[in-house]
C-alpha cells in the first residue's frame, strides 16, 4: 500500500467545455420528441400565466371605476382559468424536462462504467480508486440534483422572464425600459460571479476527488497502516485533506452572500423604478391605474424568476466540473495503441527487458527477462516489495512497461485488443469480491450461458459444493450486500470457481491463498492446483508449499530476478531461494 505522503496519483482526464457540450448532444439527440414536448407544455404554461397581471389591471380599473359586482365577474373566471391552465403547462413542462434530464443522466452513468470496467485497469490504478468512486458516487450525485431541480427550473424561469418582458413592453415601453434598470447590476454581479465561482467550484470537486482516494487508501489497507504504525501519518494526510475541501467551501459560501445580496439590490432598484414609472405616467394620464398594477405585477413576478435563475447559476456551477469529470471518464480512449487482433497463437508468455516505475525515477522493476512456456507452472517468490504483483500486473495487461516488452504467444500485447487478451489470460489477487445477487449469478459472471450443473462442477473442483449446497436456497442463495457473507476462504473459492468457468488457457494466482488461515489454506492451496491443471500458471506464493510443485521457481528480490529453477536445485545451490525456505520451514516447526 502507498502511503498518503508519498502518493503521486494523476487523477482521471477531466473533458473539456466542447468535449461536455458534444456529450450532452449526443446524449439529447434520441430524445428530441420529448424535449420538443416539454419545451412546449413550459412555453404553454408560460404564456397563460402573462393573461394574470392585465385581467387583475382591469379589475382595478373597473373598481375605480364604480362598476358592479357583475361586471367582475368574467375577468375573475379569466384569471381562474388562466391560473389553472398555467400551473397544468408548467407542472407537466417541467416534469417532462426532469424525465429527459434523468434520461440522459442514466444514459451517462451507464457509459461512465461501461468505460470503467473497459479502460486498462492500469489507468484507474495510477488514478486511485478514490477518484473513480468519487466521479461515480459524488459528481454523478451533483449532477442527478441539477438534472431533478436547477435544469428545469432555469428553463422554466428564462421562459418567464423573457415573456413577461414582452408583457411589459406590451402594456407600455416605458415599463419595460424602467425593468431594466436592474439588468446592469443583474448582468454585472452574474459576470462576476461565474468568473469567480468556476474554478472554486473546479477545485472543490478535484479536492473532493483526493480526499477520497486518501480516506480509500487509508481505510482499505487499515491492518497494512496498523501493522507498519502509519496511522498518525494516514490521519495527518486525512485532515489535511479534509481541511482543504472545508477552506474551499467557505470560499464558495462567502462568494454565494455576496452574490444574493447583490441580487437584492437589483430587485430593489428595478420595483422602485418601475413604480416611479408608474406613478408619473399615471399622472400624465398615459396610462390607467390598472395597467400601472398590472405593470407592478409584471415585475414583481419577475422576482422568483430572475432570482431562481440567477441562483440557479450557483448550482449549475457546481455541476458543470462535475459533469466534466463524468464525460471525462466517458470519453476515455481504450487504448490509443491496441488495435483488434485475434487471440495468441499459444499460451506462452514472455517479459523481455522490462523496466516499470509507478512514478518517475522510482523503477521497482528492473530489466527483466523472463519466458514461460506453454503450460508451464511457474511460482514467483520474494520479499514484499521484491516486485511479483507488479510482474502479474503486466502480465495481465493491467499496466504496460516503462521499457522493454511483453508478449504473449510471442505477440507483444500492446498489440492484442484488450478483449482478446481478456480471453487468454486471467488473475485472481488476494482481494477478491462477491457481487451482490444470487450465488448462481455471482458465478455466471464468468461464464453466463453457464448451466447449474456446470456450476456445480466448477463449485467441486474447488472444494465448495458441501457449504453452498448448505446455504438455506444452495445456488440460489443471495450473496453479498444483503445476503449471505461468505467468509475469506469461500470468497476465494468463489473466485478461483469463476476462473475456472472462464477457462482461460494463462492463469495468474497472485498470493490467492494469502488471507485464509492455515485450514482454509490447505483448501485454497488444494483449489489452485486444480485450477492451474493443464495451463500456463503464474503462481505468486504466500506460503512456500505453493511452489514446491512448480515447474520452476522464480525468486524476486528489489525488482530483479536473482535465481530460477526447480525446488530441489534451488535448496542444493543454497542462494536466496534456501534462505526464504529455511526460514519459512523453521516458522512451521
Amino acid at each position: 500500500m502507498t502511503s498518503p505522503m508519498n502518493s503521486r496519483h494523476q487523477l482521471l482526464p477531466v473533458a473539456s467545455g466542447r468535449q461536455v457540450r458534444d456529450a450532452l448532444r449526443a446524449l439529447m439527440s434520441p430524445h428530441g420528441l420529448l424535449a420538443a414536448g416539454a419545451a412546449t407544455m413550459l412555453l404553454a404554461g408560460n404564456i397563460a400565466a402573462l393573461v394574470g397581471p392585465p385581467v387583475l389591471g382591469s379589475i382595478v380599473d373597473r373598481v375605480v371605476e364604480g362598476a358592479d359586482e357583475d361586471a367582475l365577474i368574467t375577468p375573475v373566471l379569466i384569471l381562474l382559468l388562466s391560473t389553472l391552465a398555467a400551473a397544468v403547462g408548467t407542472a407537466l413542462g417541467t416534469s417532462l424536462i426532469a424525465q429527459l434530464g434523468e434520461a440522459m443522466l442514466a444514459r451517462l452513468r451507464e457509459r461512465v462504467v461501461e468505460r470503467a470496467l473497459h479502460v486498462p485497469i492500469g489507468l484507474v490504478e495510477r488514478a486511485g480508486t478514490g477518484d473513480l468512486v468519487a466521479r461515480v458516487s459524488g459528481d454523478v450525485s451533483v449532477v442527478s440534483t441539477s438534472v431533478r431541480e436547477a435544469f428545469p427550473a432555469v428553463l422554466g424561469a428564462g421562459l418567464t422572464i423573457g415573456l413577461t418582458v414582452v408583457g411589459l413592453g406590451v402594456l407600455d415601453w416605458r415599463f419595460a425600459l424602467a425593468a431594466l434598470c436592474a439588468a446592469p447590476i443583474q448582468a454585472l454581479t452574474l459576470r462576476w460571479y461565474l468568473r469567480a465561482s468556476g474554478p472554486v467550484y473546479a477545485s472543490e470537486r478535484a479536492a473532493e476527488g483526493e480526499l477520497s482516494q486518501t480516506l480509500y487508501d487509508s481505510i482499505d489497507g487499515a491492518s497494512t497502516v496498523r501493522a507498519f504504525r502509519l496511522q498518525e501519518p494516514h490521519l495527518t494526510a486525512a485532515a489535511a485533506g479534509s481541511e482543504g475541501v472545508v477552506r474551499i467551501a467557505l470560499r464558495a459560501a462567502n462568494l454565494r452572500t455576496w452574490f444574493f445580496g447583490w441580487l437584492n439590490l437589483a430587485e430593489f432598484v428595478g420595483m422602485t423604478a418601475i413604480l416611479v414609472a408608474g406613478f408619473l405616467l399615471v399622472r400624465a394620464d398615459a396610462v390607467t391605474v390598472g395597467m400601472a398594477t398590472a405593470a407592478a405585477l409584471y415585475f414583481h413576478r419577475l422576482f422568483d424568476p430572475i432570482n431562481t435563475l440567477l441562483a440557479l447559476f450557483d448550482d449549475v456551477q457546481s455541476s458543470v466540473p462535475a459533469l466534466a469529470r463524468l464525460v471525462g471518464v466517458a470519453e476515455m480512449p481504450l487504448s490509443s495503441e491496441r488495435i483488434e487482433a485475434a487471440a495468441p497463437a499459444d499460451a506462452s508468455m514472455a517479459l523481455e527487458g522490462v523496466s516499470h516505475a509507478y512514478d518517475a525515477g522510482h523503477e521497482v522493476l528492473h530489466g527483466v527477462d523472463l519466458r514461460i512456456a506453454p503450460r508451464e507452472h511457474i511460482s514467483l517468490v520474494g520479499a514484499s516489495g521484491a516486485g511479483k504483483t507488479t510482474v502479474a500486473k503486466l502480465l495481465i495487461g493491467a499496466i504496460e512497461p516503462t521499457e522493454g516488452h511483453v508478449c504473449v504467444g510471442d505477440v507483444p500485447a500492446t498489440a492484442i485488443a484488450p478483449e482478446a487478451l481478456r480471453r487468454t489470460v486471467a488473475m485472481v489477487s488476494q482481494e477478491t469480491h462477491v457481487f451482490a445477487g444470487t450465488l448462481a449469478d455471482d458465478l455466471r459472471l464468468a461464464r453466463p450461458e453457464a448451466s447449474d450443473a456446470a456450476l456445480r462442477e466448477s463449485l467441486t473442483a474447488v472444494g465448495a459444493l458441501g457449504w453452498v449446497e448448505a446455504l438455506p436456497a444452495g445456488l440460489d442463495t443471495p450473496v453479498g450486500s444483503g445476503g449471505h457473507m461468505p467468509t475469506s476462504t469461500q470468497a476465494q473459492q468463489i473466485a478461483l470457481a469463476r476462473l475456472l468457468l472462464a477457462d482461460r488457457p494463462v492463469v495468474i494466482l497472485d498470493e490467492a491463498t494469502a488471507e485464509a488461515g492455515s485450514a482454509g489454506a490447505r483448501t485454497l492451496e488444494a483449489a489452485a492446483t486444480t485450477v492451474i491443471e493443464g495451463r500456463t500458471s503464474v503462481v505468486i506464493a504466500h506460503r512456500l508449499s505453493q511452489a514446491v510443485e512448480a515447474d520452476r521457481i522464480v525468486v524476486m528480490d528489489a525488482g530483479r530476478i536473482v535465481e530460477a529453477g526447480t525446488h530441489d536445485q534451488l535448496v542444493a545451490s543454497g542462494g536466496a531461494y534456501a534462505r526464504l525456505w529455511t526460514a519459512w520451514a523453521s516458522a512451521r516447526e
